[in-house]
């Protein structure tokens, strides 16, 4: 027997090694910061094995390191260096400073790695699982809070309940087609020259239910706002991002893949989804007073735009919806980041009216949080905006006009609750005299998106060109 080459997954064996390593540092020092920086630093190793790695795919293409996996590895580990950066002074303050924390999170990221690179349903749903457990147990990290408590309970129970659905396509797909490599399920198919049967559309729909949960597309997202609301807010940044993209990688991959011989049929299925996460999302978060709970409901609506992507199809629709999905991780993660802030050991600032005044007791802080709503509503010249025109645009080429009209209308609903942050914050009086709580590495993170928010609004071809070429081979 001979050892296979496994070059090719080095990003992810680096990954748990170093992993496992911290919980034992974990019991060894006694400042929780040395471990969130050996969880960047661990981060920051893992990209560059990610970027200077090789490409390939090993154990019979059961797993497959590509530029589609490589992209969606970056956007994850950059989520995972962002929530460190905001999590090092919130632990603090909300009482949770264990280094367990950041275990979690990392042993989280190497779970949705593997989702990015399964090229097999098996493999898929390991990372799958890896990544939902280690997520149940962030959003309870606050065990001395009821809230906290109930959202990983739902999380739980309804993450659950997909992870049955897509265990229940997969047993379908392998009794069709008498395998779960997803190039086998491909090859499979083709010889049947597109015939669809009643057993094949009812596991597409399974996977689609599944994937939907995770991505937290309507009408699976119930989980989604209480979850939000409950977990702890820098584990809300992280859940809002991370998992959401490895989702949108997921579905990606086993769609343009192994069904990419009946992308008439699921994409049939997924404009009414597309339709209704949008709807909820927007429509449903012009009511809400708690601004986690708003931006859970924008986080559903946004899912609903990448969906246009995967439903254009072709490198244009799959490369707009990966670019989407890398700059909404940074207008989303410094959103929160300013969130994080207003969190004090006796004030959380989680209702939006906290935020009234703040730029007169705050300019700073508010005019970076005008920079992320801006962007979140797609206004130029943000990030934002080019996230939304490749998505709409990309739609538009595959012959989806009319639903990119749609998207627009409830993009401009959107622009209401987000517009009313920036509303409160500069056109009202403070309510009370607010304290932030700041900290460098929160600073750091607050730059970083920000920076990164405009920049790529100004100069969108690099990020476009990095997504082009990463789906070219899909």
């Amino acid at each position: 027997m001979q050892m296979p080459d496994i070059s090719a997954m080095m990003p992810e064996i680096i990954m748990v090694c170093l992993a496992m390593a911290l919980v034992v540092i974990d019991v060894i020092v006694k400042k929780k910061e040395t471990i969130a920086v050996l969880t960047i630093g661990t981060a920051v190793a893992v990209a560059y094995a990610v970027v200077s790695g090789v490409s390939g795919e090993v154990f019979s293409g059961m797993y497959v390191a590509d530029g589609y996996s490589l992209f969606f590895k970056l956007i994850f580990l950059i989520s995972l260096i962002l929530s460190t950066l905001i999590s090092v002074r919130y632990i603090e303050v909300a009482k949770i400073n264990f280094g367990e924390y950041y275990t979690l999170m990392l042993f989280a990221t190497l779970g949705m790695m593997i989702m990015a690179s399964a090229g097999d349903i098996a493999v898929l749903y390991l990372g799958l699982e890896l990544m939902a457990l280690s997520t149940y147990v962030l959003a309870g990290f606050m065990r001395h809070e009821s809230k906290s408590n109930e959202a990983a309970l739902k999380y739980f129970l309804l993450g659950a309940f997909a992870s049955a659905l897509l265990l229940y396509g997969t047993a379908m797909i392998y009794g069709l087609t008498g395998t779960t490599n997803l190039r086998g399920i491909a090859q499979f198919l083709a010889t049947q020259g597109g015939k669809t049967s009643p057993a094949l559309m009812l596991s597409m729909i399974l996977f689609i239910v599944a994937f939907g949960f995770k991505i937290a597309a309507a009408p699976f997202h119930m989980w989604a706002p209480d979850a939000y609301e409950g977990a702890p807010t820098a584990v809300t940044a992280f859940m809002s991002v991370g998992p959401k993209a490895a989702g949108f990688a997921a579905l990606g991959r086993v769609f343009f893949v192994a069904f990419v011989s009946l992308q008439i049929n699921w994409a049939a299925l997924l404009v009414p989804i597309a339709i209704l996460t949008m709807a909820v999302g927007n429509i449903l978060a012009l009511s809400q007073t708690n601004i986690k709970r708003m931006l859970a409901y924008s986080s559903i609506a946004h899912a609903g735009y990448a969906l246009l992507g995967i439903i254009a199809g072709g490198s244009e629709g799959v490369s707009g919806m990966m670019m989407y999905l890398f700059i909404y991780a940074f207008m989303n993660m410094g959103a929160f980041a300013v969130v994080v802030m207003l969190r004090t050991e006796d004030f959380r600032g989680e209702d939006i009216t906290d935020y009234q005044g703040l730029a007169k007791t705050h300019p700073l802080a508010s005019f970076l949080m005008l920079i992320f709503m801006f962007s979140l509503t797609g206004i130029p010249p943000t990030a934002g905006f080019i996230g939304k025109l490749n998505v709409f645009m990309a739609a538009v080429h595959a012959g989806y006009t009319w639903l990119v009209v749609v998207a627009v209308i409830f993009s401009a609903i959107s622009a209401y609750f987000y517009l009313r942050i920036v509303m409160l914050m500069y056109m009202k009086e403070p309510k009370t005299e607010l304290s932030l709580s700041t900290s460098p590495s929160a600073g750091l993170a607050l730059a970083v998106t920000a920076l990164a928010v405009v920049l790529m609004g100004i100069l969108p071809q690099g990020v476009i060109n990095l997504a082009r070429a990463a789906v070219s081979r899909l």
